[in-house]
């Protein structure tokens, strides 16, 4: 019995050896390429257990696990050159998936490497077509999503043919370089110039404009306003003449002496002006009468015809006149024996 225990171990050990050669599992994220002697036999895409022939060091049974999840790869710093002539720098990615598994094997040997290798010329060339066809101002735009949809249009056919799916590209930046990019700073910078002394020549005009209607409108105020005031002064005048009439007409004695007093009021003030008045011109005649009538004449009796001189800053009379003489003689205006205004 003891000579049959490492048998019996050597033999359990190969069983186990051909069960785990002969098992292999696979995932949810991946498929299982089953190849015989370089053939592919058959290609597991669902998870779980499964079996296989031993031995896969000689070539018996061999299995290749690949993806079976949405793959990306980017491609940076594409230069690609626009209908207007100018170069832009264009940054790209594409979604894709291992769709044939059989076709992947065929074609790149399962090598994921090599597949977007194919795939990454293959979408250079899409990028330089499509942005070729088209300005610059399109990535910006609307049509951008259009411009993503032709790239992975044809894009699709490579794929297909490597047992791949593309299910989306994307155009991640579109730039300028650095010389379009001076030059087109430039011409914005000229632009808004433009845009703004447009602006602002609008500006002036409607400024001028405003300014203009303002002045105008200050002169027709202006205007009415002196219009009306002189209708309201002349008014004013005309009603004062009537005011004055008819208190003319009323007494015309008293209003004689009430415009000689107003006259002596202001002739006589304290202004420093010297006159020489005769004292029997008409302008004292209210002196020694109060009516009026020979006043001047009985204001200076016994007074010598000579002229006299009086001086509002001396107070007194140069030809000895009595005191019912005045002492400042007033300006060489007299009042009239009638008012000036007459009534409307």
């Amino acid at each position: 019995m003891a000579n049959r225990l490492p048998l019996i171990l050597g033999l359990v050990a190969v069983i186990i050896l051909l069960v785990w050669s002969s098992v292999f599992v696979v995932n949810e994220r991946e498929q299982a390429i089953v190849v015989r002697f370089g053939e592919i036999q058959e290609v597991k895409t669902e998870p779980g257990l499964y079996f296989k022939l031993p031995f896969g060091f000689i070539d018996a049974d061999s299995v290749q696990y690949v993806e079976d999840r949405v793959l990306r790869f980017d491609l940076d710093d594409i230069r690609v050159q626009v209908s207007g002539g100018k170069f832009y720098e264009v940054d790209a990615f594409v979604l894709y998936k291992i769709a044939d598994a059989r076709r992947f094997r065929q074609t790149v040997s399962g090598d994921q490497m090599a597949a977007e290798s194919r795939l990454r010329t293959r979408l250079n060339s899409a990028l330089r077509t499509v942005y070729g066809l088209r300005g610059f101002e399109s990535a910006l735009s609307e049509e951008r999503t259009s411009m993503m949809r032709e790239v992975r249009d044809q894009l699709r056919p490579e794929a297909e043919s490597l047992g791949l799916r593309i299910d989306d590209v994307r155009i991640r930046r579109t730039d300028l370089t650095q010389e379009v990019s001076q030059q087109t700073f430039e011409r914005m910078k000229a632009e808004r110039l433009a845009e703004a002394e447009l602006i602002r020549a609008r500006g002036n005009e409607a400024a001028q404009r405003i300014r203009a209607i303002a002045d105008r409108q200050v002169v027709e105020i202006v205007s009415e306003a002196a219009r009306d005031a002189e209708i309201i002064r002349g008014e004013g005048d005309g009603e004062r003449n009537r005011i004055f009439a008819e208190a003319f007409s009323r007494d015309a004695e008293f209003f004689e002496f009430y415009r000689s007093m107003n006259a002596y009021s202001q002739a006589l003030s304290d202004s420093g002006t010297t006159m020489v008045l005769s004292p029997t011109s008409e302008f004292f005649k209210f002196f020694g009468n109060a009516g009026g009538s020979n006043g001047a004449s009985s204001a200076v009796s016994g007074a010598s015809a000579e002229p006299v001189s009086a001086s509002s800053e001396s107070g007194s009379t140069d030809a000895g006149s009595d005191s019912s003489s005045p002492n400042v003689a007033p300006e060489p205006a007299a009042p009239e024996s009638a008012p000036a205004e007459t009534g409307n």
